[in-house]
């Protein structure tokens, strides 16, 4: 009775083919990448757009109560009441600017964490529907292989 040598070539040929490069797995996850940077890139143009608005607001409105206060008054004391008045109105649109710069940033943030975790959850769905069709592949494999190496 004669020994039956098995095709260890054929057999890693075989193996070495039941790793699964899953082309399209890597281009979804790929695209669900560049589309989160897409969006991220979005958020921040977004901001630094507004913020823009509001400091050039800001520069306008100075030098609108700079003109204020630099005009020729006809009493010494007129110059200290412009004076006064330029600090209050400084006082309070900077409260408001800072209250405008807030908003944006807590904005960026929701925005920023709702966009992490709906492609957080993509990204788990891709490695998991990759996975298990790796996991298909590899038992289909197996089982091939080993039915193979029995005869």
């Amino acid at each position: 009775m004669a020994a039956k040598t098995q095709d260890f070539t054929t057999m890693m040929k075989d193996m070495m083919g039941a790793f699964p490069v899953d082309t399209a797995a890597m281009e979804d996850a790929f695209k669900t990448t560049a589309t989160l940077n897409e969006k991220l890139s979005g958020v921040a143009l977004e901001a630094a757009e507004k913020s823009t608005e509001i400091s050039s607001k800001w520069t306008k409105d100075t030098l609108t109560k700079l003109s204020e206060m630099s005009k020729a008054k006809s009493e010494p004391a007129d110059y200290a009441k412009a004076m006064t008045d330029f600090a209050s109105a400084q006082a309070e649109m900077t409260a408001e600017h800072m209250a405008a710069f807030a908003e944006i940033a807590k904005k960026v943030q929701m925005d920023t964490v709702e966009l992490m975790m709906a492609a957080g959850k993509d990204m788990t769905e891709d490695a998991s529907a990759a996975m298990k069709k790796a996991t298909a592949d590899m038992t289909a494999t197996a089982k091939k292989a080993s039915t193979a190496a029995a005869k």
